[in-house]
């Protein structure tokens, strides 16, 4: 089956068309500047060249018929028309408490993703754009949800609550949620083919590093806790999000700067994390670069990462009575080698070694790569992560089952 993937932002749609059965990417891209002038960026496979056109796009729905024009185009395209998309799948960052798996999208559906705006205010207007385009163009193609917060749904009720009033978080629907789960369940799937032992028993710990970063323990391969929370701004230090801190800095940041709710939000989100802690960039190789240029606020930035990441290691090992495996995976997980080596030094106790060598050569890798040495009691692995091919594969059954 041909699956279209479709990831839309406010102002961007990313796409990539899959072949399910051979599980091969056909063509991918992006839409950029969606509502402001309009650019597509598109190459053919995987890694083909890239081609890039500006063009207008005042809508989602403009951008939508762009790409299946391109898609079909005799030189660019790889598909002769559109009646070859069977199905499109949509990745969602946040189904609150109404979203546990994959699903069709209906009327219904529809009215229920509205009512996540409260939950994720920046991501779901965009996917509900992102679905009305596609509605526009491909009225009659089948379109899949699925959620990033689905994956963690199975976490016990004492890795879910947050200690507030018991009323305030039924009424409200107050509770961890989490994020990035796709990812999660890519590369912990694949690590458990990895393990020597029945998917049930296998213990294993997810760090998918990006601009946004989170940490899972998946036990039995299940979800049993992660370190996003109601949103994705809870957790370890990220690109511009401060990630978890005394909740007292809030009031005490909103009576000293003047700012309001509005104006804290955006302070946490945007202004904090690498940035904020090194005044340099959100990009850790900047970050890196500044740490050979003997910068000290970069030094900090980077370190309080990698310490952060190891708490988590260490907690989620005693929440599971036990680690086999711990997997890097998303932007930095898969290529900063520095932030691997920072993690897991000093972690012989767990049973972790990794091979130095071997992690400073493993990053651009579309390989799945061992970094730890055959002494290691815990595996650790670097495992490119696939969203998309989930989302399609998602997508395929979903459609298969009509």
């Amino acid at each position: 089956m041909k699956v279209l993937v479709v990831n839309a932002g406010s102002s961007s749609l990313k796409y990539q068309l899959f072949n399910t059965e051979r599980k091969e990417v056909l063509a991918k891209g992006i839409c950029e500047r969606i509502g402001i002038d309009g650019r597509i960026e598109h190459r053919l496979g995987e890694n083909g060249e890239k081609h890039k056109r500006e063009i207008a796009m005042p809508n989602h729905a403009v951008a939508t018929r762009i790409v299946v024009d391109t898609l079909t185009d005799p030189v660019l395209g790889c598909i002769k028309d559109m009646s070859e998309i069977k199905a499109v799948g949509h990745r969602v960052v946040h189904g609150g408490p109404y979203f546990f798996e994959s699903c069709l999208v209906t009327p219904e559906v529809i009215g229920k993703l509205r009512l996540c705006n409260d939950f994720a205010p920046l991501h779901t207007p965009a996917h509900l754009m992102g679905i009305e385009g596609c509605t526009a163009v491909m009225p009659d193609v089948p379109q899949v949800l699925v959620f990033d917060t689905a994956f963690h749904q199975t976490m016990p009720e004492q890795a879910s609550t947050y200690p507030i009033r018991y009323e305030d978080a039924q009424e409200y629907q107050i509770r961890r949620y989490g994020a990035h789960g796709t990812s999660h369940r890519f590369v912990a799937a694949e690590m458990a083919k990895l393990l020597d032992k029945p998917v049930a028993e296998t213990k294993i710990i997810t760090c998918h590093i990006g601009n946004g970063s989170s940490i899972t323990a998946v036990k039995g391969g299940k979800c049993v806790d992660t370190s996003m929370g109601f949103t994705p701004l809870d957790g370890v230090e990220m690109g511009t999000r401060c990630g978890a801190i005394d909740p007292a800095i809030v009031p005490y940041l909103m009576k000293k700067r003047g700012l309001d709710p509005d104006g804290i939000a955006s302070y946490m989100n945007k202004e904090c994390g690498f940035l904020g802690v090194s005044g340099i960039s959100s990009d850790s190789r900047d970050i890196e670069a500044a740490i050979l240029k003997g910068d000290h606020r970069a030094e900090i930035a980077a370190t309080v990462l990698a310490y952060q990441i190891k708490k988590y290691i260490g907690s989620y090992t005693a929440a599971m009575n036990g680690l086999d495996a711990i997997v890097f995976t998303a932007g930095m997980g898969e290529n900063n080698p520095e932030l691997r080596d920072r993690v897991c030094t000093d972690m012989e106790y767990f049973g972790i070694e990794i091979d130095r060598e071997r992690n400073a050569k493993a990053h651009h890798q579309s390989d799945i790569v061992e970094l730890s040495t055959p002494a290691s009691k815990v595996k650790v692995y670097l495992i490119p992560t696939n969203e998309e091919l989930m989302i399609a594969t998602d997508t395929a059954a979903i459609v298969n089952s009509l």
